[in-house]
């Protein structure tokens, strides 16, 4: 778990204190796949392969090593059902739903921006 004091946060993986809210926030939602996930995750609980299967591309150690770092981080919850076969179900925390509008700002963004790509090619 993150230990958190009054305007500092302490990320476990890298054992780096964060000061600037601007660094805090890029180093958890950047990577390849950390906005995907995140993404997918906003409409309803998935499964791990519901997840895999959504993601073109991603490999399982990747896909669980950034749920692990979301839990981590409060922002997703991992919700075990005591089944057999066992089901575990993936979903966003209220603290996870905050990042919501920021994800559709992107998403706004992109569809604005998207024809850049034309001048690039």
């Amino acid at each position: 778990m993150n230990t958190i004091m009054v305007g500092v946060v302490m990320s476990i993986e890298s054992k780096k204190l964060y000061t600037c809210p601007i660094d805090f926030t890029i180093n958890l939602i950047s990577g390849k796949w950390s906005m995907w996930i995140l993404w997918i995750l906003q409409d309803a609980p998935l499964r791990f392969g519901e997840i895999k299967k959504r993601i073109p591309g991603i490999t399982e150690k990747m896909l669980i090593q950034q749920l692990r770092k979301f839990e981590d981080y409060n922002i997703i919850n991992r919700k075990i059902y005591s089944q057999v076969p066992p089901k575990v179900e993936y979903s966003l925390t209220e603290h996870g739903k905050s990042l919501k509008p920021i994800m559709s700002l992107i998403e706004q963004w992109g569809n604005e921006h998207l024809s850049i790509q034309k001048i690039l090619e």
